[in-house]
């Protein structure tokens, strides 16, 4: 790498917030900088010095011409040299704080701007990870930073996921494939909340499960001893797994994707819990309304929708869509049940989710307590500069 000193200049305008920066906010978005020729050159990756208005450096940022987050901070000493002791370093933090909250090593290593590295995020399974580099410079310096991986923990296979959203933000193409070692040749089976969870490491969606509802999943099977339980958008069958995993008596689980539903049944093998399981494929808005129309009623209901607000402009409709999950499944819970949303739209604070979920409530006819509000798990830790970076909700009410 180059030395700091050798590194270029990009420079905030007059009436950029640099006191935000100073103040620990990770972003330069592209209106907030002297975009003069040379900086508008700089390509997707470059590292450069970061300086207010004033020339007084800032720290070190990664730069993307090609996204809207034009600079994103990885330090504020302009002298440090980012290489791969660099990221050993960063790694043995965030594997200190996983490895004193989790007794296995099944969780997320690096949740992006909140363990130090930008756009970043790495899926532990066993002895094999998961690394989705969502910014240009990760990257650029993919390499260095797996090495870095590899040497801290001690795994031995690497798989790189790029695909997703957060990349085509970035201009970044589609590009997976095995770094290190090898993918595994089947599902890794991994045991959370008492039941047995199947991921599909290289086929899945995004890294092969969703680590950050373990709580959650933790919570609503607290709930289910001898219930009967509605797990909608259940993936590989979050919510019920556990729930049959901590008595329930039945779990139903609703999905639109086969391959999910497979893996969800396979889980429910390696528990024990076959005979209590089964599976309904369809759009989740369908199958909702179909079960309306068949007069079913659950003790317990789950729907865990994807992002249905992925931004700022999709948060009306996104809303609109949080409730009418929230008016259709509503109905289905038995009196003295309880109904469970979710929502991973980072765009849609709580308050704004909170409302458009009552709203659907109070649309099916029904009353609600507010129960319990649930977020992500400790690895996936909040930046408290960054709203973003605590996009996961979790609302259970009692109808």
């Amino acid at each position: 790498m180059n030395m700091p000193s050798s590194l270029p200049i990009v420079r905030l305008k007059p009436k950029a917030n640099a006191r935000a920066i100073r103040h620990g906010f990770p972003w330069v978005y592209d209106n907030e900088l002297v975009t003069d020729r040379r900086t508008k050159g700089l390509s997707p990756g470059t590292l450069a010095v970061l300086e207010d208005d004033k020339r007084q450096a800032m720290g070190i940022v990664a730069t993307n011409s090609q996204s809207r987050i034009f600079c994103r901070m990885l330090e504020r000493d302009t002298e440090v040299v980012i290489d791969q002791a660099w990221f050993e370093a960063k790694f043995a933090r965030a594997l200190a704080m996983r490895q004193r909250l989790y007794a296995t090593p099944f969780y997320r290593l690096i949740h992006a701007e909140a363990d130090g590295l930008p756009g970043v995020v790495v899926d532990r399974f066993g002895d094999t990870a998961v690394v989705q580099p969502n910014a240009a410079w990760a990257d650029v310096l993919l390499e260095p930073m797996v090495a870095a991986l590899v040497a801290v923990t001690g795994i031995t296979n690497v798989i790189k996921n790029g695909s997703g959203r957060a990349r085509g933000l970035e201009g970044l193409e589609d590009n997976s494939g095995v770094m290190v070692g090898a993918a595994p040749d089947a599902p890794v089976p991994v045991v959370m909340n008492g039941a047995t969870y199947m991921a599909d490491l290289t086929g899945g969606q995004k890294t092969g499960l969703f680590f950050d509802q373990r709580p959650n999943h933790g919570f609503a099977a607290s709930l289910c001893k001898d219930a009967k339980v509605l797990d909608v958008f259940s993936h590989v069958g979050g919510f019920s797994l556990a729930a049959l995993a901590n008595g329930a008596s039945e779990a139903v689980a609703v999905d639109g994707s086969a391959a999910a539903l497979q893996l969800a049944e396979a889980g429910a093998a390696a528990t024990g819990m076959t005979d209590r399981f089964s599976t309904r494929k369809g759009d989740a808005f369908d199958v909702l309304t179909a079960l309306n129309e068949e007069g079913a009623k659950f003790d317990v209901v789950i729907c865990d929708p994807p992002a249905f607000a992925p931004s700022k402009p999709a948060l009306e409709k996104g809303l609109r869509a949080y409730e009418r999950v929230a008016r259709l499944a509503a109905p289905l819970v038995a009196e003295g049940g309880y109904l469970g949303l979710c929502s991973c739209s980072h765009a849609a604070d709580l308050a704004r989710f909170r409302g458009a979920s009552l709203r659907g409530i109070g649309r099916a006819g029904r009353q609600a307590q507010l129960i319990h509000t649930g977020f992500a798990g400790p690895d996936h830790p909040l930046m408290p500069q960054l709203a973003e970076s605590g996009y996961l909700k979790s609302l259970f009410f009692r109808l």
